[in-house]
């Protein structure tokens, strides 16, 4: 089975949300063969795929709350004299290491005069949770995230680009009510907020299979992680051909402007001589940026980025002839295969549209003829490249992860062709000034830094190589610590998952379902009658009312006086299954059989995505307990450990109830079969004998829950209006009125003609 991540991912989940086996659509987990691996287990696994529905909650407190957040003001954190000894100005503060903001006193106190809101920064309730909440990620969305870098506007939606590919990712949404932050930043109509309805990580997705491995040419800086959570060892192949790719030391300069610049500059100097060059840039902005100094100095280029990734098959076969130049994000790095010369089957079809006709459709004999024409062009230019030194890489920026610049060095000197690659930095650049730290800096200085003069030193490359070691550890703690908290909430997602499987399987489920009226009859005792009280403390009028609320079954308090807690249980128990073998004497039993399992799984569903949503304001608060001395993840454990308790609890408590007030359609009213002739003929009236019509099929579809529901209660509020007014609930009365014609309407209430009905 061939398949993306992405899919396989959301087909598990969507498997254990069917109604039936036959829909389920995924095998089991046996074994997993993953292309670019570590892009797919390592850079997407902090990314939990979420399958949500929408919530009931109004969009409207997100324009409230973006109308406040261009009024606060960013400050700093400034050092006091004395050691670990810090205060902060403004209103907010931002820690771009970590991607965090955090409001100051001053901040807190200027958003509820502002939302007038007072004490929502003191308060513990609900209400306070929610709008500190929903302020913090409107001043993400201002401050952290940027338009044409981490997300473009298009067709008035907020569309994420994938910060690893560069690629638009359209459908999927930020969370915790990012994405509707940023909608209100842009103005754009705002989404509501979903609820989760399940989720999983792709750590835990392809840690499922029994055998996992996978394929990748920049493994080998990760491979401590690769051991360490999916345990997995890391070879290293030899590459087909030698490798002559020649790779200059990183070239830094103290301003953005300098970099892009003189980078332009060598660009030029390249595409003077011939040879094609790859410009690798972080974003869209940034490449746009590129393009236009490009475009000052004259120099015809073509720009791939997420805004036109229509034309990258185009951009792509072209970006290896004589003299083209191509401004890239990474869209262009991993696995794109760039032929020397140009790719001849590409321009082929090129030229077969430009003389209007359609490559898939001309002749054998005309396509082979325009392919031919094409080879001996590219086969032509490719010779010239080589000649001139192969593609020629300019990277402007280095990643936080030294993968990904490794992917972009490699789409040059590929099989045995030459190439070249050097990176343009700047101090300015996020890298070094977010993780370069005061070292960083201060050997700038040192080196003397001036305008437009650069340094080329290696050791600026080395300091340049720990910073990017220092984000990938501090990438791969935020990836444990997901997978720590998720390890939590894996467990219990294969217990809830394994429990819908055996019921989809069809399983026989009446012995588990009276196990659960055994375990929620002895938590009525534990409460009514506790184990270490006397008989005579019990409180049986108590469990009379919850064995009538939980089952519809009626215990007399007095057969059960003086009796011990074990006997209670006993004579109960055998009560209610009674009443359920009752039941299945009126239901068929593969009616009921499949019932079960219906009712089951509905009620597993709605109470996991209640839990879901449990367990998401649990985490959203658990950090909070690190203040307290107390380890998060510990109490994490603990408190969704009792969550998932009380979880199980209702799926038994509520599949019990709907099974028990399930009832058999009613039985129709007597009416008559065979009409029977009064001794006086001519007084027109006659009796409906009173045989009962046989009992109608038995309830099958969810949808008549309900009613059967209310219907048995409402049988068992007049039976209680019978025996409080003493009279007996007896035979029904004989009915008397004027004959029935055979294409009358039948008496019985059906709507039906009585010749069709009870006349038949």
């Amino acid at each position: 089975t061939y398949g993306t991540n992405n899919e396989l991912g959301f087909d598990y989940l969507r498997d254990n949300m069917k109604y039936r086996l036959e829909d389920c659509v995924q095998r089991d987990h046996y074994y997993a063969i993953v292309d670019e691996v570590d892009s797919i287990l390592i850079d997407e696994a902090r990314t939990p795929l979420i399958i949500s529905g929408p919530s009931e909650e109004s969009t409207d407190k997100y324009y409230r709350i973006n109308a406040i957040i261009p009024k606060l003001v960013r400050g700093e954190e400034i050092r006091g004299k004395e050691p670990g000894e810090k205060y902060t100005t403004g209103d907010y503060t931002v820690d771009e290491k970590h991607r965090s903001v955090a409001l100051t006193e001053e901040g807190m106190a200027k958003v509820e005069k502002l939302l007038n809101r007072p004490g929502i920064y003191e308060g513990g309730d609900w209400e306070s949770l929610t709008i500190r909440h929903h302020v913090e990620q409107a001043l993400k969305a201002h401050v952290l995230f940027q338009r044409d870098r981490d997300y473009l506007v298009k067709d008035g939606q907020v569309v994420i680009v994938d910060e690893f590919t560069g690629r638009l990712m359209p459908g999927r949404r930020w969370s915790d009510g990012l994405h509707q932050a940023i909608e209100a930043k842009e103005g754009v109509k705002i989404e509501r907020e979903n609820q989760t309805l399940a989720t999983i990580t792709f750590q835990n997705y392809f840690r499922m299979y029994e055998k996992l491995a996978g394929m990748t040419g920049t493994a080998e800086t990760e491979a401590a992680e690769f051991s360490k959570i999916y345990n997995l060892d890391v070879v290293v192949i030899p590459t087909n051909r030698p490798l002559i790719r020649t790779e200059y030391p990183d070239i830094v300069y103290r301003t953005e402007e300098e970099k892009f610049r003189n980078a332009a500059k060598e660009i030029a100097a390249m595409h003077a001589t011939g040879r094609p060059v790859l410009v690798g840039t972080i974003s869209v902005e940034k490449s746009e940026k590129l393009s236009r100094i490009l475009k000052r100095m004259g120099i015809k280029h073509e720009v791939l980025n997420a805004k036109n990734h229509a034309r990258e098959a185009m951009i792509v076969a072209q970006a290896g002839r004589k003299g083209a130049v191509t401004v890239s994000t990474n869209m262009a790095g991993r696995g794109t295969d760039i032929l020397l010369g140009g790719n001849p089957e590409y321009l082929a079809k090129e030229k077969l549209r430009s003389q209007g006709k359609d490559p898939e459709t001309v002749s054998r004999a005309e396509w082979e003829q325009v392919y031919r024409e094409m080879k001996e062009i590219t086969d032509r230019e490719h010779d010239e490249v080589v000649a001139l030194g192969g593609l020629h890489i300019v990277g402007t920026e280095r990643h936080e992860a030294r993968r990904i610049d490794n992917q972009l060095r490699g789409r040059a000197g590929r099989q045995g062709d030459p190439g070249s690659s050097r990176f343009y930095l700047s101090l300015q650049d996020d890298l070094l000034r977010i993780f370069g730290g005061e070292r960083m800096q201060n050997l700038m200085l040192r080196l003397g830094m001036e305008e437009d003069v650069p340094i080329e030193s290696k050791l600026i490359t080395r300091r340049i190589a720990a910073a990017q070691k220092a984000v990938e550890a501090q990438h791969f703690a935020a990836r444990k610590h997901l997978l720590e908290y998720d390890d939590v909430m894996n467990k219990q997602r294969k217990a809830v998952y394994s429990m819908r499987r055996e019921l989809l399987e069809g399983k026989d489920q009446r012995g588990r379902i009276l196990e659960m009226v055994r375990g929620i009859l002895g938590s009525l005792l534990d409460i009514r009658c506790p184990a270490d009280a006397k008989p005579y403390s019990y409180d049986l009028a108590g469990l009379q009312t919850d064995i009538l609320t939980q089952f519809g079954v009626k215990i007399v308090p007095e057969e059960l006086a003086d009796l011990e807690r074990n006997e209670i249980e006993e004579i109960a128990y055998e009560k209610l299954v009674k009443r359920y073998e009752e039941k299945e004497a009126l239901i068929p039993p593969e009616v009921l059989r499949e019932t079960e399992r219906m009712v089951m799984l509905n009620v597993i569903d709605s109470q996991w995505k209640d839990h879901l949503l449990s367990m998401d304001h649990l985490k959203e608060g658990i950090g909070l307990r690190g203040y307290g001395q107390k380890d998060p993840l510990v109490e994490y454990k603990k408190e969704s450990f009792i969550l998932f308790q009380e979880m199980m609890d209702r799926i038994e408590d509520e599949t019990v109830r709907i099974l028990y007030f399930l009832q058999p359609a009613e039985p129709a009213r007597p009416v008559r079969t065979t009409p029977e002739w009064p001794e006086e003929e001519d007084s027109g009236e006659l009796v409906a004998a009173t045989t009962p019509k046989p009992l109608r099929s038995a309830s099958t579809t969810l949808s008549d829950f309900t009613r059967n529901i209310q219907r048995k209660k409402q049988r068992e509020l007049d039976e209680l209006q019978y025996v409080g007014s003493g009279a007996e609930v007896g035979q029904q009365p004989v009915i008397r009125g004027k004959k029935v014609g055979r294409n009358d309407p039948c008496p019985c209430g059906s709507g039906k003609k009585y010749k069709k009905c009870c006349g038949a």
